[in-house]
């Protein structure tokens, strides 16, 4: 009976660190000194053999895609890999699907696998810094990121919705429509769309209107509700995602704010129940599984120049959730 193999994450818990530290320090990265010997005592004593870090010849390789996404659950990341699935179907490539939660250390441990088992290419949507994925890129697997950057990697190719374009098309039509306290609900990796709004708000924008909350529905609808609570003079919101455009609406519904009357409302992302919502939300729409699908077929091609990035456009598409900004009455 064989013993069961170690893992970068037995490594990680002998040594009382993370795995992205064990990662950083098996892949020539940035370490203290002792941190370093007693990652590497540790990996010796435990007989850790990792399969690819640097030193796996590509042959070895088992082949197929990994794939790393924040949450399966969230309809946005269940249609980006609904596109990856189709076009690695049409190739006869196998998909390992991952879920990190947005968690750097889950994400080190996910990247420490896909190189166990000795994957050829990795699609992700990025959530840690760009150290963590050193080790696969020293590795030589071919890697492209989906729906957003991560830092520190401009010549990893890239498959991106045109944030730019989206967060401008609705604080324009905001801003039109004469609201002017608007706020931005965001989430993890959403620094282009936060960097993009305070630039489109310009001399208007304020600082504590922007509101960023974790991975998870309770953090959104906490974050929700405690802008709504703390800054009852705001008009408008710009929700980041689904899952926040989603805390957006129950935390305006438990403190009778109505919408589009007392609070108008963008999300970005066209999911099904946001045209079954009272009144259907205005929405950035999103394109999902293509950006899903390209990102497949640039991690699949073979030989040649592969293209630097792809941007993909967003569409404003305009429902009920939004009115033009109600004057108080001035009584006399």
């Amino acid at each position: 009976m064989s013993m069961r193999r170690t893992t970068i994450k037995d490594v990680a818990g002998a040594a009382g660190v993370g795995v992205a530290t064990v990662s950083r320090v098996l892949s020539g990265g940035s370490a203290s000194p002792e941190t370093r010997e007693r990652v590497l005592n540790v990996a010796a004593q435990l007989d850790y053999r990792p399969s690819a870090l640097g030193r796996n010849l590509r042959q070895q390789r088992s082949g197929g895609i990994g794939l790393l996404l924040p949450d399966i659950t969230d309809t946005f990341y269940g249609r980006l890999a609904d596109g990856v699935l189709a076009c690695a179907r049409s190739a006869g490539e196998p998909v390992i699907l991952g879920t990190t939660g947005d968690d750097p250390e889950r994400e080190a441990e996910l990247i420490g696998m896909l190189m166990e088992q000795g994957v050829d290419r990795v699609i992700a949507v990025p959530s840690g810094d760009g150290e963590i994925w050193a080790p696969t890129l020293r590795a030589g697997l071919t890697m492209v990121f989906a729906h957003r950057l991560s830092t520190g990697h401009g010549d990893v190719p890239a498959v991106l919705a045109d944030d730019r374009a989206g967060v401008r098309t609705a604080v324009d039509y905001l801003t039109g429509l004469g609201h002017r306290r608007i706020a931005y609900l965001g989430g993890p990796g959403q620094e282009q769309r936060l960097s993009v709004f305070r630039q489109a708000l310009g001399g208007l924008v304020d600082e504590e209107l922007i509101v960023v909350a974790r991975g998870s529905r309770d953090s959104a609808y906490a974050a929700a509700a405690g802008l709504f609570q703390h800054r009852p003079d705001l008009t408008a919101v710009l929700a980041g995602g689904n899952l926040l455009g989603e805390a957006a609406v129950l935390a305006a519904r438990e403190l009778d704010l109505r919408v589009p009357r007392d609070l108008s409302l963008i999300m970005f992302d066209d999911v099904p129940w946001a045209e079954l919502c009272a009144p259907p939300l205005t929405v950035i729409a999103q394109p999902a599984q293509d950006i899903g699908y390209r990102a497949a077929e640039l991690v699949l091609r073979e030989g040649g120049r592969r293209p630097r990035g792809v941007l993909l456009p967003t569409e404003l598409i305009v429902r009920g959730s939004c009115a033009p900004r109600r004057t108080p009455n001035k009584s006399g």
